[in-house]
Parts: structure tokens; C-alpha cells; sequence
């Protein structure tokens, strides 16, 4: 299986969304909250190369992007594989 990563914030609610797709699929994931953590997030900033949105999601070391980036892989059907499920 792919090691997952996401950087989120507990209230946002894309980042909800995104984590409850990867619940649903039963994916192990490594969850960063950087909730009001101003380094965390400079970190995760640097890591993605710019974008500063959360939640910003992970599929081995490779950046898929957002909620909505990971949804629309589902809705593609790469998702599943991406995730090697």
C-alpha cells in the first residue's frame, strides 16, 4: 500500500472530506494538524512548492494536491490504483 500524507487543519472542512475518503477506503494515512503551528505550515509551504491551502495530500513523496484534486482521482478511477488498493 502507498504511504499517504496530509496536511490539514481539525476544522477545515476539506480537509474533514479529504481524511473521511481516505477513512472510507481504510487507508492508512500520516496526518500533519498544523492548526495555528505557523512553522508546520512554512514547512508544508516549502514542501509543496507554494500552494498554502490545506488540506495539501501526499501519495508516496508525490504532491496530488487538495480535497478536490483527491476526489476528482476518484472520480477518474486513479485513485484506487494510486493508492495500490
Amino acid at each position: 500500500m502507498a504511504k499517504v500524507e496530509i496536511y490539514y487543519w481539525t476544522t477545515c472542512p476539506f480537509c474533514l472530506k479529504a481524511r473521511a475518503l481516505l477513512d472510507e477506503k481504510d487507508v492508512e494515512y500520516i496526518g500533519y494538524d498544523i492548526t495555528g503551528d505557523n512553522e508546520a505550515r512554512e514547512k508544508m509551504i516549502a514542501r509543496t512548492g507554494g500552494p498554502k491551502s490545506v488540506p495539501q495530500i501526499f501519495i508516496d513523496g508525490e504532491l496530488v494536491g487538495g480535497c478536490d484534486d483527491l476526489y476528482a482521482m476518484d472520480d477518474r478511477g486513479e485513485l484506487n490504483e494510486k493508492l495500490g488498493l
